[in-house]
C-alpha cells in the first residue's frame, strides 16, 4: 500500500487571531467547512477590510485528507485553517457515511469566485507557483474574463529547493506588492508546506493554495467540461489527460474514500455525526 508523502519538517501555523467559528463537519477528526460560497466570500472580504493577517484556506480533496490522517503536521494544518472547503466528490461520499452532507467549493471555482467578487472591492491578487509562464498567462486570461481585476504580481519559482536568500527575496517581492490574497499554485502537499512555512512572514490577509487551478485558468491543462465537473467526475478526466502524474494520486484518493466510507458505515457513524466545536479521535 502507498504511504503518505513525507516532505520533511513542517512549521505548523496557528489559527489566525481573527478566525471565526462556522458550521463544520468532522470526518475522522479532520474538519470540512459546511457553509455557503457567499459566506466564504463575505468572510474573506471582512478580513481584508479589517486588514487582518494570517488567514488561510485549505482546499480539501481526498488526497490531502489521506495525508492528513497519516502525517500529524498536515492534519494540524487542516485543523488550524480558517476554512477547509470541499474540493473532491470523494470527500462528499466519505462524509455521507459519517453523517454529513458536505457542500462542494473547488479550488478553481473558489479562485474564480474571489476574482469576480473582488473586482468592485479592489482586491489585490498575487499568483505564486506554476511552471514558467503559467501564472502570467493565468493573469492575462483572468483579467480578460473579469475586467478590472487587480493582479498585483506573479512569480513562478524555479524547480527544486530555494536557498534561504532566494526565499527571503520572494517574500519581500510578495509583501512589496501588498496583496490581499496570495494564491499558491503548487501540488499536494507542496502548497500546504509552502503556506505553512510562509504564513507568518507574508503581510497578506489571506493565503490560499489552489493547486491545479493555475493550469486550468491559464489554459496549460484542459479543465474538465462543466457537465463532467457537475457530476464530480473531473478526477477521471484528469486521470485520462495526465495519466502519469495522476495515477499514484488517484490511488491515494481511492484508498481514502473506500477506507473512510466503510469505516463510517460499519461503525454506524452516520447515526452520531460530529460537528462544529467537537473533537474526535481518527
Amino acid at each position: 500500500m502507498q504511504t503518505a508523502v513525507n516532505q520533511g519538517p513542517w512549521i505548523i501555523p496557528p489559527p489566525s487571531p481573527g478566525r471565526r467559528t462556522h458550521p463544520t463537519a468532522f470526518i475522522r477528526g479532520l474538519p470540512v467547512s459546511c457553509v455557503s460560497r457567499n459566506y466564504v466570500l463575505s468572510e474573506v472580504g471582512r478580513a481584508i477590510e479589517a486588514d487582518e493577517r494570517g488567514h488561510f484556506v485549505v482546499v480539501t480533496n481526498p488526497e490531502i485528507m489521506y495525508h492528513g490522517l497519516r502525517v500529524p503536521s498536515i492534519g494540524e494544518y487542516i485543523r488550524n485553517s480558517d476554512f477547509s472547503v470541499c474540493d473532491g466528490v470523494g470527500v462528499i461520499l466519505a462524509g455521507l457515511a459519517w453523517g454529513h452532507r458536505v457542500p462542494r467549493f473547488t479550488g478553481p471555482s473558489l479562485q474564480l469566485a474571489c476574482s469576480e467578487f473582488g473586482v468592485s472591492r479592489g482586491w489585490r491578487h498575487f499568483y505564486y507557483g506554476g511552471k514558467p509562464g503559467v501564472a502570467d498567462q493565468m493573469a492575462t486570461r483572468l483579467k480578460e474574463k473579469y475586467p478590472g481585476l487587480n493582479v498585483c504580481g506573479t512569480y513562478s519559482p524555479p524547480f527544486g529547493e530555494l536557498s534561504p536568500e532566494e526565499d527571503a527575496r520572494i517574500v519581500d517581492l510578495i509583501n512589496a506588492a501588498k496583496p490581499d490574497i496570495v494564491w499558491v499554485g503548487l501540488s499536494v502537499p507542496g502548497k500546504e508546506r509552502w503556506v505553512a512555512s510562509h504564513l507568518g512572514r507574508l503581510h497578506a490577509p489571506w493565503v490560499i493554495g489552489v493547486g491545479a487551478a493555475f493550469d486550468y485558468h491559464s489554459g496549460a491543462v484542459p479543465w474538465a467540461p462543466a457537465p463532467i465537473r457537475a457530476i464530480g467526475m473531473e478526477w477521471l478526466f484528469r486521470l485520462i489527460v495526465e495519466p502519469r502524474t495522476r495515477a499514484r494520486r488517484t490511488w491515494w484518493h481511492l484508498i481514502y474514500v473506500v477506507q473512510t466510507f466503510l469505516r463510517g458505515l460499519l461503525a454506524a457513524r452516520f447515526l452520531h455525526p460530529i460537528r462544529t466545536g467537537t473533537a474526535e479521535i481518527p
